[in-house]
């Protein structure tokens, strides 16, 4: 009689397939590398919010509105001193403008425009990494939670316990859990702010960069239309 019911029990049970078991053998070893790898992207992307930081502080300038107002009233010489030794995308415009002059407004406008293509790269730097990061780890926290929740049930289906202590098993295991979810949101959130802002520091400078480089052009063709009036009068 015994061995009819195993028989039977055996018949109405499932077989798992061979691809089936490999993947579940996968998904339940535990899910704390995943916590690792968040903390490990975690402590990259503060590293380079910092990195970030400090060479936006160190590659600005912060008179751009002044200068600007010197360049427009052909002011060239207090400008040359004012960006001496400055780094950044406004200082570069301005010198490799300057240094163009002489060759007329039409060329110091295109150099401008290469000296922008060439610098702004600078400023992008990581920003994508952060962006991306930004964008998936709630799903690498989710996916830790996943493999625990997977785990967790797992082991409530192996227990032999009955009762109270089988809600324990698995309210621990779920909890467990989503801790990774938890992990994932937490270095996601600083990261998409971090991205934010610097997109729109990047944004901002240049639009500034912009104007130094309209205030030059524009005083150049100024003077142009200055010396060529006396020789149309004549």
């Amino acid at each position: 009689m015994t061995s009819l019911l195993l028989l039977a029990q055996a018949a109405t049970t499932p077989e798992v397939g061979w691809l089936s078991r490999k993947l579940l053998g996968v998904t339940l070893t535990s899910a704390e590398w995943v916590l690792w790898l968040l903390v490990v992207l975690s402590v990259l992307s503060i590293a380079l919010m910092l990195e970030r930081a400090v060479y936006f502080a160190t590659h600005r300038l912060p008179d751009s509105e002044a200068l600007a107002l010197k360049l427009a009233r052909g002011e060239f010489d207090a400008v040359r001193t004012a960006i001496q030794g400055k780094k950044g995308m406004e200082a570069a415009v301005i010198r490799e403008g300057l240094a163009s002059t002489a060759q007329g407004a039409d060329t110091v406008e295109q150099v401008i425009a290469s000296t922008i293509s060439r610098e702004r790269p600078q400023y992008e730097r990581y920003l994508s990494f952060l962006g991306t990061l930004g964008n998936n780890a709630p799903f690498i926290g989710l996916f830790g939670t996943v493999l625990g929740i997977i785990k967790a049930f797992h082991d409530l289906g192996s227990a032999s316990v009955k009762g109270a202590a089988i809600q324990q098993t698995v309210m621990a295991g779920i909890s467990e859990a989503l801790v990774a979810t938890a992990v994932g949101l937490a270095v996601a959130i600083p990261a998409v702010v971090a991205f934010n802002a610097f997109s729109r520091q990047l944004k901002t400078l240049t639009s500034r960069t912009n104007a130094l480089g309209f205030a030059l052009v524009g005083s150049l063709r100024a003077e142009g239309r200055k010396d060529s009036s006396p020789s149309e009068g004549r």
